[in-house]
């Protein structure tokens, strides 16, 4: 995830993930694993920054909302495609967009 600002994108991806980063691998860079080989990295790219797309499937996608509202973070709604998915967008601090999913198959 390409940010300009690392202390406020670190601060809000540690909320969002609910954890310190696993690495920091330079000065400028953060990476969270999530699952298996599954990783965020957060990088100082001031020129890409908020340009990243970045879709995560969730088991339960209420559950997820629900923790990050708590914490601060908060989708503008949950969107269902019926009988497809449901899933919530979020954007971050430097204006990357995540969306949260759960299967309805």
């Amino acid at each position: 995830m390409p940010v300009d600002d690392f202390e406020t994108a670190c601060a809000w991806y540690r909320i969002f993930v609910g954890r310190a980063p696993d690495a920091t691998p330079a000065a400028d860079e953060a990476v969270w694993r999530l699952v298996g080989t599954g990783w965020i990295s957060v990088v100082v790219d001031a020129a890409r920054a908020g340009s990243a797309i970045l879709t995560l499937a969730v088991d339960d996608l209420e559950r997820h909302v629900g923790f990050l509202a708590m914490s601060g973070i908060a989708p503008d709604g949950i969107e269902t495609v019926p009988g497809v998915v449901r899933r919530a967008t979020i954007v971050d601090p430097a204006g990357n967009t995540i969306t949260l999913t759960q299967s309805l198959a």
